[in-house]
């Protein structure tokens, strides 16, 4: 099963993280791959999120409606869209590395019989997207500046 994969080590605690990625309304300040919708609609297990992509900065966005499959606090996030022969499942995974440090980890996972026609065409800027968001995501977090409280959180 092919698959892309970023991971970075974010100067943060693992609930400053979970706070940047799951609230996705503030995604707008800092994630240039990722983009919210829907900024009323929660992760919700088993509901479906109205999201967009875009690979490359200056790209068209690529709209597509996963459905939320694990919603685990502070710990991991995971969606899967899917097309008819192709689905793509992000994984989104936190490790508290020391005090006030976590490795962010994002996987996608392809499968499919189409993934053969459409990886190829989509894996080197999908995997650049992936880097960009660890690294703004990191960006972001680490600021004393950003709009995230470690005293605020929705869990």
């Amino acid at each position: 099963m092919p698959s892309l994969y970023a991971e970075i080590e974010i100067n943060a605690s693992r609930r400053r993280v979970w706070q940047a990625l799951l609230h996705k309304e503030q995604w707008l300040y800092w994630n240039t791959y990722l983009y919210d919708c829907d900024p009323e609609q929660a992760f919700e297990q088993g509901q479906a999120i109205s999201l967009s992509l875009r690979r490359n900065p200056g790209d068209e966005e690529t709209e597509f409606q996963p459905i939320v499959t694990l919603l685990q606090p502070e710990v991991c996030l995971k969606w899967v869209s899917s097309i008819p022969g192709f689905v793509n499942e992000h994984v989104f995974q936190l490790q508290e590395t020391g005090r006030d440090r976590t490795k962010y980890i994002h996987q996608e996972n392809f499968s499919g019989l189409l993934t053969r026609v459409f990886f190829p065409f989509i894996r080197q800027d999908e995997q650049q997207g992936i880097r960009r968001m660890a690294r703004e995501l990191k960006r972001y977090a680490e600021s004393p500046s950003s709009a995230l409280s470690d005293s605020f959180s929705k869990w």
